[in-house]
């Protein structure tokens, strides 16, 4: 008796354990149709009106439409490349002056900067022997052809002279296109021509266009190397850019030739342009992509690196469905949506994505198809009725 009374026990709980799974079991499924009950109440019903409030509401006939696409957008104002030059050192040398301040206005030909240079003392040297070396040589070579008429010297001797006459003469015009590169002050060039004597002359570094002096990249004492080191940035700052960004979903309506507005947020400054360039890369770091508008600057208030609004006006027409923003409604998860009229008589919400925006319509990218009716006047009313 002993023994048996454990076996019994053993059923007994055996019993119970599969009693309290069955009964989990139950409550399980149980709960599952309670949430599902819960899912389903949760679900929006159509709204059905009576023919007195439909009264209060508006409808509207969804059907494509074209529009032009007007991009706002931010920039920066960059120089007008076309029309700004570096200038870099025409010959070696120590800074012994500078002539012009940051912001200067210049013109062709101005002196910007002093070198003490033995490139330009070199060069002024070279070309006063080359001339009086041509000078000699052309003498020679009239004396031996009057020699020669007289058989004074033979024809080969004449010439030889005359040989010599024309290297010398092309030695020096060589050296003179020497001093017109280094850009020496004509008026020191025609009197070294006259054979005047000639005082210690300083390298100057001119101004190769007009413009305002932008950059000012050296120092008095600072070495300069020929061809190599930058010495000033000269640029005409009546045009500019203005580098825009542009992000793909709008980059298709961009087009050469589209007239934009510049804004700067400084008093009410306005300034209008043109598109003259599309970049064909990518930004990495902003995703977006350059489009370059040329725009006249006469009175410089358009500064290197300042930022600014831009609105690119496109002239190409984009096609889309475009409806009042009055339609519009938002759900608690703050997702637009409208209420469509529905073949029995009803209303129904149909979320939507919002495209772009002109005027007081938005183009609507998904959601809506031609020939749907929705709401734009009274879909707050449908609304509350619906959530009653």
């Amino acid at each position: 008796m002993v023994r048996i009374q454990p076996r019994t026990s053993m059923k007994n709980k055996s019993f119970v354990v599969m009693a309290v799974a069955a009964a989990l079991s139950f409550a399980g499924c149980s709960s599952r149709t309670d949430n599902s009950s819960q899912i389903s109440s949760m679900t929006a019903s159509n709204v059905t009106l009576t023919a007195a409030q439909q009264q209060n509401i508006h409808l509207y006939t969804v059907e494509p439409s074209k529009f032009r696409k007007t991009i706002e957008t931010t920039g920066t104002v960059d120089f007008d490349n076309d029309q700004a030059t570096a200038v870099l050192a025409p010959f070696s040398g120590p800074v012994s002056r500078l002539l012009v301040s940051l912001g200067e206005q210049v013109k062709v030909g101005q002196p910007l900067a002093a070198v003490e240079s033995p490139d330009f003392a070199a060069a002024i040297s070279a070309y006063r022997k080359a001339l009086a070396t041509a000078k000699t040589a052309r003498q020679l070579a009239d004396l031996d052809e009057d020699l020669l008429q007289h058989h004074g010297v033979s024809q080969r001797e004449a010439n030889q002279a005359e040989t010599d006459a024309v290297n010398a003469e092309a030695d020096r015009d060589a050296a003179l296109q020497q001093l017109v590169a280094l850009k020496v002050d004509p008026e020191t060039i025609k009197a070294i021509q006259e054979g005047q004597s000639i005082s210690h002359v300083a390298g100057i570094i001119r101004s190769p266009i007009s413009g305002t002096v932008v950059e000012k990249l050296i120092t008095p004492g600072e070495l300069l190397q020929a061809g190599s080191t930058p010495c000033f940035t000269v640029a005409d700052l009546s045009r500019v850019w203005i580098m825009a960004n542009v992000f793909g979903a709008d980059l298709d309506a961009v087009q050469l030739g589209d007239p934009a507005e510049v804004e700067t947020g400084i008093a009410s400054n306005e300034f209008t342009g043109t598109v003259d360039n599309i970049s064909a890369v990518v930004n990495p770091d902003t995703r977006s992509v350059a489009v370059r508008v040329a725009v006249e600057n006469p009175d410089g208030l358009l500064k290197k690196q300042m930022y600014v609004r831009v609105r690119i006006h496109a002239r190409q027409e984009s096609t889309g469905l475009l409806v009042p923003i009055s339609a519009i409604l938002r759900d608690d998860e703050n997702l637009p949506f409208v209420y469509v009229a529905q073949s029995d008589g009803g209303f129904a919400r149909q979320r939507v994505t919002l495209g772009y925006r002109t005027g007081e319509q938005y183009d609507i990218t998904a959601g809506l198809k031609a020939g749907d009716r929705i709401v734009v006047e009274g879909g707050i009313f449908v609304q509350f009725l619906q959530n009653q």
